[in-house]
């Protein structure tokens, strides 16, 4: 239900980075006090527009009004290993303060820092438990907690600091299947106002209201993600109705106005015909010329009137349909066959075989293993390539790989052809252009061919000139995406480890649709389950300290 006292509000907000870059113009809107999921393409300003509210940004003209203090958790969180828990949470101060008040210091500043909250180690305590988080958690070092409880230890201190505003930058990102219900479970029982800016759409199915920056044009609607995209998807098809309608109108009123023209010259041409010939008058043939001139100027005024308005009328339909392009792929065929034996993962005396072109997932907690299989599936590609050339093959034997298997997860490869993405994406020179980076993996393609690819994953024209480091996250990803796949020849299997992470909500659908063209075989590691639902693998195996089921 919409909250009538806004908690956010932005008055034409500007932000131009200091290379001239603008990444939020004239930007205004409201946030509701309630729970806000706020989407948005990759670089439509998410990210920057949560700094400018949470005043680590200022903005370059317009004004950021809160009802209170903000309090933000940034996409990347800069942790300093060596300190407490407690300084991640933010209570360290009051909790050292009130120990030194119970062990006997009674130096008033320690009274001054504790204020009325004697309770704070009692409520962090039971926070972190609430999350997660192992008994002693407080005192112990951020280093030794995973990435995930990191993650969650600083979403406890934000929600125990109880600002009135809070301000989530993708939360999710990089957590397993248990963190993510534990971070959801916060959201639920979240008090003030809360934004929260996921590509999780599970997450994002708890807000009460869905905002959406487009174009640096703030619009919010009430209701959580499902119910604003199928509002959203019935708008663009009546826009996209409306438009073929006005289109239609205007080429009917275009054929009107022709028909008129072509009416109007055959009677001039008849009228001066007939006064050439005098069979009336001169001065009645005049006066007909006279009243003919007007009668066509009336004529061609209303048909022009009338073009203009299916002009106008279209015009107006079409800057309602979004004109968002989508990643196409049209790739020749890798040459996998249906019986083709891909890749081999096991363990012990359990092994399942990826034949032809399927879709198998790999599941499991952070820190299960599952990176470490995907590394071992292609170190093991990269032996078969050494091998199939002639020189030995790099790592043990097959003999010391059966021993592990018995005792770990191992994966083979059954091909050289295997293109990978990692997790960090780190596959790409940072100094190369985007031309560069395709030409090394397509050697023999002419420029004018890798432009027209490259074109099909969205990075056209001056984009394909720009270094790799001047790349937005969502644009880094496409061309990884792309260097694989447009390879010479291209891969037969696909490994993806976390393709989704940062990746805006159409760009997933453009992945999807992306790997749903593909024909080779492919092996993804995922926690975004409704991107997993989409892809529908063909098996899905668990990775669990370091050992691997099926599911």
């Amino acid at each position: 239900m919409p909250h009538p006292t806004p908690a956010v509000v932005l008055d034409r907000i500007t932000h131009v980075w200091p290379d001239g870059t603008t990444a939020l113009h004239e930007v205004s809107g409201a946030f509701g006090a309630g729970r806000t999921g706020l989407v948005g393409r990759n670089g439509s300003g998410k990210t920057t527009l949560l700094r400018l509210v949470a005043g680590t940004l200022a903005p370059s003209s317009g004004a950021v009004t809160a009802a209170g203090r903000v309090e933000l958790l940034p996409q990347r969180l800069t942790l300093d290993v060596d300190r407490r828990v407690a300084d991640l949470v933010g209570v360290a101060a009051v909790v050292d303060a009130v120990r030194a008040v119970e062990s006997g210091d009674v130096d008033p500043r320690h009274f001054d820092t504790i204020g009325d909250d004697w309770d704070a180690e009692a409520r962090a305590t039971a926070a972190l438990a609430a999350a997660g988080l192992p008994p002693g958690a407080l005192d112990r070092r951020v280093g030794e907690l995973s990435g995930g409880e990191a993650v969650l230890a600083a979403l406890v201190g934000v929600q125990l600091r109880r600002a009135e505003v809070a301000l989530l930058d993708e939360p999710t990102n990089n957590l397993d299947r248990d963190a993510r219900e534990r971070v959801a479970e916060i959201v639920r029982s979240w008090r003030g106002a809360l934004i929260v800016v996921s590509h999780d759409t599970r997450l994002l199915e708890l807000m009460d209201d869905t905002a959406e920056l487009y174009g640096s044009e703030l619009s919010v609607f009430g209701g959580p993600y499902s119910a604003w995209r199928a509002w959203r998807d019935a708008e663009q098809a009546a826009a996209r109705a409306a438009e073929t309608t006005a289109a239609a109108a205007l080429r009917r009123e275009k054929r009107d106005r022709i028909e008129a023209e072509t009416t109007l010259a055959r009677r001039a041409a008849m009228g001066a015909k007939a006064q050439r010939e005098k069979r009336v008058p001169g001065i009645v043939a005049g006066n007909r010329a006279s009243a003919a001139q007007v009668s066509a100027g009336k004529v061609r005024g209303a048909a022009s009137d009338r073009e203009a308005t299916a002009r106008a009328a279209l015009d107006a339909a079409g800057r309602r349909v979004r004109d968002d392009d989508a990643v196409r792929i049209d790739l020749p065929d890798p040459g996998v066959a249906a019986g083709r034996r891909i890749a081999t993962i096991a363990d012990g005396d359990r092994s399942w075989v990826v034949q032809g072109p399927e879709r198998v997932a790999l599941v499991g907690p952070n820190g299960a293993g599952k990176t470490t299989l995907l590394e071992r599936l292609v170190g093991s590609a990269r032996a078969h390539s050494s091998a199939s050339a002639g020189s030995a093959p790099e790592g043990p034997g097959a003999g010391a790989e059966e021993r592990k298997a018995r005792s770990y997860g191992t994966a083979t490869a059954h091909t050289h052809r295997v293109g990978y993405l990692s997790q960090r994406i780190d596959g790409l020179r940072e100094g190369d252009s985007v031309l560069e980076s395709v030409r090394a993996a397509a050697p023999t393609a002419t420029d004018a061919e890798l432009r027209n690819r490259l074109a099909r994953f969205l990075l056209r024209g001056d984009t394909v000139m720009r270094p790799v480091a001047a790349l937005s996250g969502g644009e880094r990803f496409r061309l990884a995406l792309a260097r694989e796949l447009l390879g010479d020849p291209p891969p037969q299997l696909l490994v993806l480890d976390e393709p989704t992470n940062n990746l805006d909500l159409d760009t997933v659908d453009q992945l999807v649709d992306a790997l749903a063209a593909y024909r080779g075989a492919v092996i993804v590691v995922s926690h975004d389950e409704g991107f997993l639902a989409r892809l529908a693998p063909t098996l899905t195996l668990e990775v669990r300290d370091g050992r691997v089921t099926e599911t």
